[in-house]
């Protein structure tokens, strides 16, 4: 059985890491020569060559930090690394809960001070480069820091029950833990908006004009009474544009990053706040949310089955069995499941987008708004706007935006 297990995990390791780059170099390849038409008011012949740079550097460090990330798990698999970590946490508690918390954060640090240099380079050279970063050190020092305590906080909340369960109740555990995380992801709506993410960000209610009438104007007209129009520091960061909604009952918040607000007229802003509320009369998040519960239960199930099986654990130079190690391991050998999981959530994940910019279209009766919106902003984030359909199909959560637009012009 062990050998099953290992063909399984270096077999998905390997096959993701070539389907990865097969459809990241086909759609670096996917570029045209000249401005898609319809565009040619938001991307000169300048701009377009610097999109196309954009995505070619992009994909490039991409395929670096992917290799490094695929040689640094098969030697940490061949090495035996995960059996000396798991002897030094059982030298500093034998208590499951706290072994299995020192267990997740070694890990966590571990990857992180690995992954860091990527995430320089990324943040401050390359997204530098292209105009993008407008990330200070001090922000982004912060940042981490602020990253490490939310993850110890509600890693401690999140794991803490379900090491307890899967240790005192066997195999009843994974229905209990299941319980546990269902109740986290409906709770994170409102724990997001009012915890989370002004720890991050600033949020500023937007203020009295024209702007703010015309959003109320539209949510009324759908009756869709949102308790918080904010602005968000966005350009803290980057100077990247987006808006999103979040939260439920009273917590819905609708968040304009401020560079949005600076480069989109009234009538493009409602526009996309009507998408965002097209989402939730849509039901999309609901769905989405019972779809990510009803995934999180077949795991805890398939895991049930296998937690104690030592042949697993061996592949990774493991001698003792633990629900910790199990949990990592487990996630691993899942990873084929996983990928074909995710390729229906991002279909899925499309398919609404089309239904939301439909709504937004229905209500507010801009298809013109609605178009130059979706042009402002793949323009202003230097978006590719020919990607390779192998590229969309697998990890595109939302349409192209030239399909988007044909969407648009058909309804």
């Amino acid at each position: 059985m062990e050998q099953t297990y290992y063909l399984i995990i270096i077999g998905a390791l390997i096959f993701e890491y070539l389907l990865s780059t097969v459809s990241s170099v086909l759609n670096m390849n996917s570029v045209s020569e000249n401005v898609p038409d319809g565009f040619q008011n938001h991307y000169d012949s300048e701009k377009y060559a610097k999109s196309q740079a954009y995505l070619k550097d992009n994909t490039r460090f991409g395929l670096l930090s992917s290799t490094f990330g695929l040689i640094v798990t098969l030697i940490v698999i061949h090495s035996g690394l995960f059996g000396l970590l798991d002897v030094f946490v059982r030298t500093q508690s034998t208590h499951p809960i706290v072994g299995g918390l020192i267990f997740f954060g070694l890990i966590f640090i571990i990857n992180d001070i690995i992954n860091l240099p990527f995430s320089l380079y990324g943040t401050f050279i390359l997204e530098e480069k292209y105009g993008f970063n407008k990330t200070t050190a001090k922000t982004f020092v912060m940042d981490k820091l602020k990253g490490y305590m939310l993850t110890i906080v509600l890693g401690t909340i999140i794991m803490s029950p379900v090491l307890y369960f899967f240790n005192s109740y066997g195999e009843n555990g994974w229905w209990i833990a299941w319980g546990i995380i269902t109740a986290f992801m409906i709770a994170i709506q409102p724990i997001f908006v009012h915890v989370i993410a002004p720890i991050f960000n600033k949020f500023t209610p937007l203020e009295d004009g024209e702007l703010r009438t015309a959003i109320e104007t539209f949510s009324k007209k759908v009756d869709f009474p949102i308790s918080r129009i904010d602005m968000m520091d966005g350009s803290k960061r980057s100077s990247h544009s987006n808006a999103y909604f979040s939260g439920f009952g009273k917590s819905r918040r609708i968040a304009l990053f401020d560079t949005l607000l600076e480069k989109h007229s009234i009538e493009e802003i409602v526009s996309v706040v009507a998408h965002e509320v097209g989402h939730y009369k849509k039901k999309h998040i609901i769905t989405g949310t019972i779809l990510g519960i009803l995934e999180t239960g077949i795991m805890l199930f398939v895991f049930n089955l296998i937690m104690n099986d030592s042949a697993l654990f061996s592949v990774f130079g493991v001698q003792s069995v633990s629900v910790y190690g199990g949990l990592i391991f487990f996630g691993m050998l899942y990873s084929p499941v996983n990928l074909l999981t995710s390729v229906f959530t991002t279909a899925m994940s499309r398919k609404n987008e089309y239904e939301a910019d439909a709504f937004s279209l229905e209500h507010t009766q801009n298809k013109d708004a609605l178009i130059n919106m979706l042009k402002g902003l793949a323009a202003n984030n230097l978006s590719h706007l020919t990607p390779h359909k192998m590229m969309v199909f697998l990890s595109y959560s939302h349409p192209p935006v030239i399909d988007r637009i044909a969407a648009v012009n058909k309804t």
